[in-house]
This record gives structure tokens, sequence and C-alpha cells, in this order.
């Protein structure tokens, strides 16, 4: 907790806390003193007119990032933060940028997610927008340059503008949050600001970027199986709720210290908030289940030059895994499955243009004797492509499909092409560009409908639900990795994959080029992994759960509300400030 050096010490207890008004000679008012209708008008100084039942209303430090000098502060009012206190700010948004990223897997210490937004809060409370801003912006920038650093495999130039872009959500955030402070029952409102924050980076810019959301921290733990009644926006929102109501607890005024109810409160409804998932109800078991075998074929290449020097190497190593399976199961060392689950881009060479790829994926699909699922990159006429899932029937050949419909900018298509290919060179590496699906991923492959999922989609709400709605189970994830393995996407992908599992009450399959393959039941375990840059493959049982949770039903009205109530909240506080600045 920071302590503005230019109030007085504080009174008892040693506890931390932000300090009350400097004393007159400052020009305010004494601690306890009663502040003056003149100086609440001040938009500097964070004075909530309420709180919650039960707890006192923090009384926030002075920001004085600014001299004062608004036509509603009263003349010479004004009063800098000392270099110390200002220090502490920083250093408080960079251990909570740090704590986020250390809840985010391959770490996973989920409950470092509450404790760094806390921290985040703690550098953002009584301050104005304006440095607000930057606070958050470098709280962000902490936790995104680590979490996003499999990034760096495609360019440090590529990872740092992202990670420069997605950043200034977050100083919006906070500076709408700087705001959001000086209302009662503030926790609240923060934690909506927080949604809507996720809510912007999944749509803008270039169709959204929804990696890193604090939910995806959350694959197992307490607080994942709010994902089944709103799906991951509830999560963040949880998240967000507590690590704001800690801080609630902790900036306290010195008197209200001494109150034990003005802290414990607060810190009881914080723990509170993860513990009432217990009496979430959950689908049970519907007494069907399915066999499925899960290929995973590996690439010689690493990084951007996945494919090595061979023509259909990739396509190869997946026919050769499919046939070892198949053996694997004529020898009784593994259950016959009903169907098989091969990766996105399992053949790089399109079956329906050259007759030799046809046929290799024919012969291995005959040897497994079900219906294979088979990822290819496949020509939409002379200068188009689309990323799909193709139903593969060891009788009759290819069937119906799905096609990707969240593409990958500058990874499967070039936005404003003329301009990019004309600065980037690497740009050119995506070659033919894709061209989206519009139908959901529901495709009947032997005895179920599955709901085929393609990779970067796993991180999209709507995508993932929409396909649920149709009926689908399981849900099986087709991915290609190959670019990033052994960095730290594989791991943030399967997390989602959990948490998806418990948000639409699914098992998921997860099939990798290079690996993580998996399959999550429907309660958000991994049951079965692989490692990475291995070929490997099994057929696992799998639970077929059609029972819809409520937050498959009632879809993005969550995000909605919690969005809604957010920036209202932001709106009211900003009006309020504006009345008092003209009165």
């Amino acid at each position: 907790m920071v302590q503005d050096k230019t109030g007085p010490p504080p009174t008892g207890g040693g506890t931390p806390h932000i300090p009350d008004p400097p004393t007159p000679d400052s020009g305010l008012p004494a601690a306890g003193t009663p502040i003056p209708a003149a100086d609440t008008s001040a938009p500097d100084v964070d004075t909530p007119t309420s709180a919650a039942p039960g707890v006192d209303a923090p009384s926030p430090a002075v920001d004085t990032s600014a001299p004062v000098s608004d036509a509603s502060a009263p003349a010479g009012r004004g009063v800098r933060e000392s270099g110390r206190v200002l220090l502490a700010r920083v250093a408080a948004a960079v251990a909570g940028g740090g704590l986020l990223f250390l809840a985010f897997p391959p770490i996973d210490w989920w409950l470092a997610a509450p404790l760094g937004v806390g921290l985040i809060v703690a550098a953002l409370y009584g301050v104005r927008p304006r440095r607000a801003a930057w606070l958050g912006y470098l709280a962000a920038a902490v936790f995104l340059f680590p979490t996003l650093a499999w990034v760096r495999t495609i360019g440090d130039d590529v990872w740092v503008m992202l990670v420069g872009v997605e950043s200034l959500f977050y100083a919006v955030m906070a500076a709408l949050a700087a705001l959001v402070f000086r209302l009662p029952l503030w926790p609240l409102w923060f934690g909506g600001l927080w949604v809507a924050m996720e809510w912007a980076r999944g749509l803008f810019p270039i169709g959204g970027f929804p990696w890193a959301r604090l939910a995806f921290s959350q694959g197992e733990s307490l607080f994942t199986e709010y994902a089944a009644l709103g799906g991951a926006p509830l999560v963040s929102f949880a998240v967000a709720l507590c690590g704001a109501l800690l801080a609630y607890a902790v900036l306290r005024r010195p008197a209200e210290a001494r109150r034990v109810a003005g802290r414990l409160v607060p810190v009881a409804i914080a723990l509170a908030v993860p513990l009432l998932t217990l009496a979430v109800p959950r689908p049970g078991d519907e007494g069907r289940s399915v066999n499925i075998g899960i290929v995973q074929g590996n690439v010689p290449g690493r990084g951007m030059d996945i494919l090595g020097d061979e023509p259909a190497v990739v396509l190869k190593n997946h026919a050769n895994e499919t046939k070892k399976l198949a053996q694997a199961v004529r020898d009784g060392k593994l259950p016959k499955p009903d169907l098989v689950v091969l990766p996105e881009n399992s053949t790089d060479i399109d079956p329906y243009r050259d007759a030799g790829a046809r046929q290799i994926i024919d012969d291995s699909v005959k040897d497994v004797g079900v219906p294979t699922l088979v990822g290819a990159v496949v020509a939409i006429g002379d200068a188009n492509r689309a990323t799909r899932s193709l139903v593969w029937d060891p009788v009759t050949g290819p069937g119906a499909y799905y096609d990707k419909q969240d593409l990958v900018p500058f990874g499967e298509y070039t936005p404003f092409k003329e301009i990019v290919l004309a600065l980037w060179d690497r740009a050119g590496l995506v070659g033919r560009q894709s061209v989206a699906g519009t139908k959901p991923g529901d495709l009947k492959l032997g005895p179920v409908t599955i709901g085929a999922v393609n990779c970067y989609e796993v991180a999209y709400d709507g995508t993932v639900r929409r396909t649920v709605q149709t009926g689908a189970t399981p849900l099986v994830v087709q991915t290609n990795n190959a670019t990033y393995a052994e960095s730290n996407l594989p791991p943030q992908q399967l997390a989602m994959s959990k948490l998806r599992a418990v948000e639409h009450n699914r098992a998921v399959v997860t099939a990798a080029t290079t690996g993580i393959s998996a399959y999550v039941t429907p309660e958000g375990k991994v049951s079965w992994r692989t490692r990475e840059l291995v070929a490997d493959m099994n057929v696992v049982k799998v639970p077929v759960r059609t029972q819809a949770t409520v937050a498959t039903q009632v879809g993005a009205l969550p995000e909605w509300a919690l969005a809604l109530m957010g920036v209202a909240a932001a709106g009211v506080a900003a009006w309020r400030v504006r009345g008092k600045a003209t009165a």
C-alpha cells in the first residue's frame, strides 16, 4: 500500500493505508475534520458517498499528478504526490502485472490472478484518469510481454506491436476505473469494467484478440465453475471482483483500520466469491460414451519452417501414425475407436486437387476402418483457401466439412493487404488468402455429431457456444501449434479447452500436430495428454453429454450485462465530476 508523504503520519497499528488529506498547512483540512463542500467538488479528490453495507467507505490518496487548475477547485489546494508515493504506485502496477503472468500457463498459479488485480487497483486508486491510464498501460505491458512471448516466433517487432496495441485497452479501462473509484460499491463496477475491456479486446482491431483473458488463467481453480453459469466473462468478473475487494479492505483510513469489520467484511466477501462455486449445480453423467482415436503425427521443421524440405511429409507422418493406431487396435493394445481425429493441417497437400494425397489419406482411413476427421488446407478458386475439418469415410471418402470461421490475421489472411505487403516482406508468407466459413461445426462422425472447433477459435466465446447450441457433443479441437512448439502457447490453449468443457458440459478432445493433444473431461480435468514434438496416438473413452448449462442457454447476456454495468458506472462517475466542476 502506498502512503502519501505530503500528509501526516498514520496513527496507530502501523497498518498500511491510504492516508487522510494533508494538514491545514497544505491548504486542506486536518485528518478527521469534515471536508467542506467546496473541497468535495474538486475532481482530483475521491470521496465516495457510501459503501457496502457494514463497510466504511475508503478514503483515497490525494492524486496530484498535475496541479489543480479546475474552476471548481479552490485556488492553492493542488498538492503533488511525493516521488516515493509515485514510485510505490509504479511498483504496485509492475508487481500486479507480474502476478497476472504467473497465473497463466504454464506456471498456472491461478491464485496470483486476484492478487495481481488487487495490486493494480492499489496502484490506480485515488489518482486522476490521466495518471491511471499510463499506470494501467504499464501493468498491462508487464503482464502481456511474457504471457504473449510465443508471438516472438513470428518476430520481435510483431510481439512488441501486439503488446503495445493490447495494452491500450487496459489503459482506457484504468482511466475509467479512476472515475469509478469515486462511487460506492466500486469493486462491483470495476469488475464490470474489466469485462468490458476484455469484450472490446475480443472485437477490435481486425477481429479482436481474446487471448490472455483473466478467465483463461482459471482452467482448474475455485473460480472455474462460474463458467457453467456465465461463461468466460463471468469467470473474469469473479476474479477481478475478488482482487478489487481485497484492495478495498486494505485501502482504509487510519480510524477505519482500527475497526475490525472495516477490513473483515470485504475480505470475507472476497473469500466467498470463489467458494460460492461449490454450490453451482453441475449436470451429471448420462450413461453414454464413445471411443475416440487421437493422432499426433509431428512435423519435421521448427518455427516458421515447420514443413521442412520433403513434400507431403506432414501428411505422411499423420497417415503413418493412423496406421500405427489401427495396428495397435488389431493387436489388442488399444480398444477399437468409433471415430478418429487428426489435427488441423494434418495434410499439407490439398486432397481435392492432388490424387496422391487423396490416396494416402484414403488408405490410412480404410486401415483404421472408422470415420476420420482430417484437417486440411484446401484451395478455394485460384486465389483463396480454407482451413477445413473434413469428414473422411472409409467407404465413401471425403464428405461433410466445417470451414474455420475465426481466422488468424497475418497468419491465414493479410488485413490491409496492399499496405502491409509493401511494408513487411514476411506478410507474403501467408500466400493464398483464407476465406472464413459461415456455419457452425456440427459434423456427423460415426455414432455422434461432434462439434468441430479449429485452433484459434477456442478463444472465441460465440464460436464455441454456437457450435454447442446445435446439440453437438463432444467438442473436438483440431489445432496446429507447430510454429509455437515448446512456447507458452500450447498450455495456454489447453487451459481454454478446460474452461470450455466446464462452460458447456462437454468433453473436449484436442488433436495437435506437435502437441499438446489431450482429452479433457466435462468437469475440466485433463484425463490424457501428449508430450510436445513427438508422434503419438491413443484411443480414449469419452462421455457423451447432451444437457446444456446455464451459460450455453443464456449466451452472451452475462457479458453484456456486466460490461454495461461497468461502463454505465463510469458514465455516472464522469457526469458527477463534470456536474461538480460546473457547479
